[in-house]
């Protein structure tokens, strides 16, 4: 499904990912690790269309998502739910759902905003709240439903667990392991290493922009050295 080889990916004319591999298959669960720096929010970008890579190749389903725009690889098949909770503050509810079906034929919007709301009832009665006063987990709540609008091929979900209660990120996890289980391939990139290898079959680790290691999940729970090793230097 996904494919990224050797990418190269420059900031500021400053090299910050170095011939990066990695790939997901449909229905898979795979987590990329590693610290604050390692470039893993460059390669999110990069794959959202946001940012452009020097060298290498992004395919999704064996088609180039190189130099297509946030907008095309969203239509292609591959949807992010970005760092951050980040929600149009001044509109309800039901207003960011419908901002974020506009790739959809409009007789498909009120039908995928039920089926995301099946996946997400708790949304149900907070429809008419703007988004500003919603809760941090709600928030993510509504970011994660934003992205499976589209059905997406690749889920790509940035910091599934940050800022928030643990029985709120039980409840985030239980719907990534869900739409994994439903055919989507699902790129979890995360600080909580404990929660991403509970939910991964494998496992990537970045260290200053490198990969520092790949393998199973069960592998890398196994072998905590590696992880010590990658975040402390």
């Amino acid at each position: 499904m996904l494919e990224v080889r050797q990418l190269h990916i420059s900031r500021g004319g400053k090299a910050v990912v170095h011939g990066i591999d990695l790939d997901v298959a449909p229905g898979e669960v795979v987590a990329l690790l590693g610290p604050n720096g390692a470039g893993k929010s460059s390669i999110v970008q990069a794959l959202a269309g946001a940012v452009s890579h020097s060298q290498g190749s992004i395919q999704l389903e064996g088609k180039s998502l190189s130099g297509m725009s946030p907008d095309r690889v969203r239509r292609a098949g591959l949807a992010i739910v970005p760092e951050g909770h980040h929600l149009l503050g001044s509109l309800s509810v039901h207003d960011n759902l419908r901002a974020a079906s506009l790739m959809l034929p409009k007789a498909d919007v009120d039908p995928a905003i039920r089926r995301v709301l099946d996946v997400f009832p708790e949304l149900q009665a907070k429809l008419d709240q703007p988004g500003r006063a919603l809760s941090g987990g709600q928030k993510q709540m509504v970011c994660m439903a934003q992205a499976l609008l589209a059905r997406p091929k690749l889920l790509v979900v940035d910091e599934l667990s940050l800022g928030l209660a643990p029985l709120v990120v039980k409840r985030l996890a239980d719907v990534v392991s869900l739409t994994a289980a439903q055919g989507t391939g699902v790129l979890l990139i995360e600080q909580f290493t404990t929660l991403a290898l509970s939910l991964a079959s494998r496992a990537f680790v970045l260290q200053r922009g490198r990969m520092a290691w790949s393998g199973t999940a069960r592998a890398l729970r196994e072998a905590p050295e590696v992880l010590h090793s990658s975040y402390l230097g």
